[in-house]
């Protein structure tokens, strides 16, 4: 077995949502739910504007189709490492979307372009020796008071471990303590970090 990089979701590209559907049934919710959830937590904090957005992991673009609904003047992009993922994305026709694959390491586009970068979901399909340069790559393109939104799961919660023990596509996933997180963070000059616990029982993840 090679190194790891990245986790191959290529394979669930076209069934992802059923296939996350029946691993969390017992949240008593769909795929869906969790995707608008997290996108509707932003208005808390952004007004709905002409922001320029970057959705770092898109998967299959769903989170593009909730951020259109919530914040219909925001320019978004989307890009993945999975190619049938972001083919699937823009076949979903959602309006001021853009999608694009890239490498995984060096984000295809120049410094200070985006006001907002939202990550969700994404940090335990990559190796921790990545992290660092992911980050770096998220403060390179983000304005100087632009905003950084990051979910990741609970790892501490005992429902979160078993539904990604459980979960065929999370087999490699290394789940990430929230101290870590807000170390990565710092290190790389963030600012202002804010934790939150959201989506209590059955439902926990954190917001940053």
């Amino acid at each position: 077995m090679g190194e790891r990089t990245f986790d191959d979701f290529n394979e669930y590209a076209k069934d992802y949502r059923s296939v996350h559907t029946a691993n969390i049934k017992i949240s008593g919710v769909d795929s869906f739910y969790f995707v608008e959830m997290k996108v509707k937590l932003l208005q808390q904090y952004e007004k709905n504007g002409s922001l320029n957005v970057l959705d770092v992991g898109c998967g299959d673009g769903v989170t593009q189709f909730y951020m259109h609904r919530f914040f219909p003047g925001w320019q978004l992009t989307g890009i993945d490492v999975a190619e049938k993922s972001i083919n699937e994305a823009r076949e979903k026709n959602i309006p001021n979307s853009n999608f694009k694959l890239y490498d995984g390491l060096q984000l295809p586009f120049g410094n200070d372009n985006f006001d907002v970068v939202y990550i969700a979901n994404v940090l335990h399909h990559i190796d921790f020796a990545m992290h660092k340069k992911i980050m770096q790559e998220i403060n390179r393109v983000l304005k100087r008071d632009g905003r950084l939104y990051l979910f990741e799961h609970n790892p501490i919660y005992p429902v979160t471990r078993h539904l990604v023990n459980t979960c065929i596509f999370d087999k490699d996933a290394v789940l990430l303590k929230h101290t870590y997180v807000q170390q990565l963070l710092r290190e790389h000059c963030f600012s202002a970090i804010k934790k939150n616990f959201i989506l209590f029982f059955p439902r926990k993840t954190r917001l940053y």
